[in-house]
C-alpha cells in the first residue's frame, strides 16, 4: 500500500476537520485497503454532515467486514424501503446469510432477480440454486440438501419455554437416547408436533434448538419453498424435502405457516390444493417410505384453519400452545439479545416487569430502536454510546405488543370452537373460565 497520498489527505485533513468531502476519500480509501475500522470513525462524522443513502451503504459495508451484522441490517433495512438498489439488497443478502438466516437472505436474492434477471453472483447460486426458468421453486435433491443444516443452538440458547422443553424432551430427546426401550413397547421415533401461538413468541427458535438439542439435521423451509404455480410441482417439492429428510436421519423438518399448507380441504374449491393437502397428508404417513427418526414440526398462528385430518395420531398428535414469555423468560430474552452488546447498568429485572405481554420479538424490536436511537447519539462524535436500561424502556413507549390483537381473535375460537378442548391453554393464559 502507498501511504503517501494518504498521508497527504490526512495532513490537510488537520487543518481543514469540517472538509467532508476530503474526509469522505480518506474514507474511500481505507476501505479499498480493507481498513474498515479506520473508515468507519471518518464516515461517522461525515454522516453528521452529509448523510445520504450511498455514505450510509459505506458505513454498512464497514460494519459488515467486521461482523457487526447487527448494525449492518439496521442500515439497510432503511435503505432498501426507499430505494431498490441491487448493491443494497446484495449486501444485506449477504449480512443474513452469515447470520444464518438463509430463507430471509432468499427472499432478498429473488427480489434482486426481479429486478434484474441476468444477475449473478456464484456464490448466492451454489447456496440457493434458484433459477429464472419455468420451474423455478421446484425443488430436486440438490435444492433440497441446500436447506440441510446442522443448527448452532440448543435450548441453552432459549430464554423460558420450560414446559414446550418438557413436551419436546419426551416426545423426541428421550426416545433417541432410549431407542431399545422405545422399540420394546412399539413406539416409533419422530412423529409430528404442531406449534401454535402469537407471532414473534419464539416457534421458529425451538424448533431449530430441538434439533441443535439431539444433533440432528435441521431442514427449514417456508410455503413459499414449497407452493409452485405449475401444477404438480408443489406435491414434488412435499416429496423431495421428505425424502431429504429420510436419507438424513435423524432430521427435523421445520414447516412454518403450515396453516397455508394444511388449510381445511372442506374450504378449498381448488382441486389443486386438495392435492397437496393429500400429499402432505401422505408423506406425513410415510406409506411409501420409513419416517422413523424423523420429527415433522409445523408453526402457525391460526390452528383453526387447519385440516382435522393433520391431528390424527400419528401425525400431529401434539399440540403446543406458544405462550408469550412470562417475566423470568423475559428477562432471559433481553440477557440473551444484549450480549455482546455495548451496554451500561442494564436491569434486566426492571425491563421484564415492564414488558408485560411482549413477545420475544418484541424485545427484540425494542432492543433495534433502542440502538437506532444510540446510533445517532454515536454519528455526532464517532463514539459507540452503551445503552442503559432507560434508552429501551424509553423504547417502549414507541410501541405496542404485538401479541394483543392475536389473542383478540383467538380469544372467540378458544370460547366458542373448543369442543375437543383444543384451545384450553388459551383460555387458561387469559385466566377465562369456560
Amino acid at each position: 500500500m502507498d501511504t503517501s497520498l494518504l498521508n497527504s489527505l490526512l495532513k490537510a485533513l488537520e487543518f481543514s476537520p469540517d472538509n467532508i468531502e476530503l474526509r469522505l476519500q480518506i474514507a474511500k480509501i481505507y476501505i479499498n485497503n480493507l481498513n474498515y475500522d479506520e473508515a468507519e470513525s471518518h464516515l461517522i462524522k461525515v454522516l453528521d454532515k452529509n448523510p445520504t443513502k450511498e455514505n450510509k451503504y459505506l458505513l454498512a459495508l464497514c460494519y459488515f467486514n467486521q461482523d457487526k451484522f447487527n448494525l449492518t441490517d439496521v442500515i439497510l433495512e432503511e435503505l432498501i424501503e426507499s430505494t431498490e438498489s441491487i448493491n443494497y439488497l446484495e449486501l444485506y443478502c449477504s449480512s443474513l446469510i452469515k447470520q444464518g438466516n438463509n430463507s430471509e437472505a432468499l427472499i432478498i436474492y429473488k427480489q434482486i432477480l426481479d429486478i434484474d434477471p441476468k444477475y449473478k453472483n456464484e456464490d448466492f447460486e451454489s447456496l440457493f440454486k434458484v433459477s429464472n426458468s419455468n420451474n423455478i421453486g421446484q425443488f430436486t435433491d440438490e435444492d433440497a440438501l441446500k436447506f440441510l443444516k446442522k443448527p448452532t443452538v440448543n435450548f441453552d440458547n432459549v430464554g423460558g419455554m420450560g414446559k414446550i422443553k418438557e413436551e419436546i424432551d419426551l416426545k423426541i430427546i428421550k426416545p433417541l437416547l432410549h431407542k431399545d426401550l422405545y422399540k420394546a413397547y412399539g413406539k416409533k421415533i419422530g412423529g409430528g408436533i404442531l406449534l401454535y401461538g402469537p407471532p414473534g413468541c419464539g416457534k421458529t427458535h425451538i424448533a431449530r434448538a430441538t434439533a441443535g438439542e439431539i444433533n440432528a439435521n435441521f431442514i427449514n423451509v417456508g410455503i413459499n419453498d414449497i407452493l409452485d404455480m405449475w401444477i404438480g410441482n408443489s406435491e414434488k417439492n412435499l416429496h423431495e424435502i421428505f425424502e431429504t429428510a429420510r436419507q438424513n436421519k435423524p432430521c427435523v423438518i421445520f414447516i412454518d405457516e403450515i396453516d397455508a399448507l394444511g388449510a381445511n380441504r372442506n374450504d378449498i374449491n381448488k382441486t389443486a390444493g386438495r392435492t397437496v393437502i393429500n400429499q402432505f397428508l401422505s408423506e406425513l404417513d410415510g406409506i411409501d417410505s420409513d419416517n422413523d427418526g424423523i420429527l415433522i414440526l409445523g408453526a402457525t398462528n391460526a390452528p383453526w384453519y387447519i385440516d382435522p385430518a393433520f391431528r390424527r395420531p400419528g401425525r400431529f398428535d401434539r399440540i403446543i400452545f406458544v405462550s408469550p414469555p412470562d417475566e423470568n423468560a423475559r428477562e432471559n430474552i433481553f440477557n440473551i439479545q444484549l450480549k455482546n452488546k455495548p451496554i451500561d447498568k442494564i436491569d434486566t429485572k426492571t425491563l421484564a416487569k415492564k414488558s408485560k405481554e411482549f413477545s420475544g420479538a418484541d424485545i427484540k424490536a425494542s432492543i433495534d430502536i433502542a440502538i437506532e436511537q444510540k446510533l445517532l447519539e454515536s454519528f455526532k462524535d464517532g463514539i459507540p454510546k452503551p445503552l442503559r436500561t432507560k434508552d429501551i424502556i424509553n423504547a417502549f413507549n414507541k410501541m405496542k405488543p404485538s401479541t394483543k390483537e392475536w389473542f383478540n381473535s383467538a380469544k372467540n375460537y378458544a370460547l366458542y370452537a373448543n369442543d375437543s378442548g383444543l384451545y384450553d391453554d388459551i383460555l387458561s393464559y387469559l385466566k377465562i373460565k369456560k
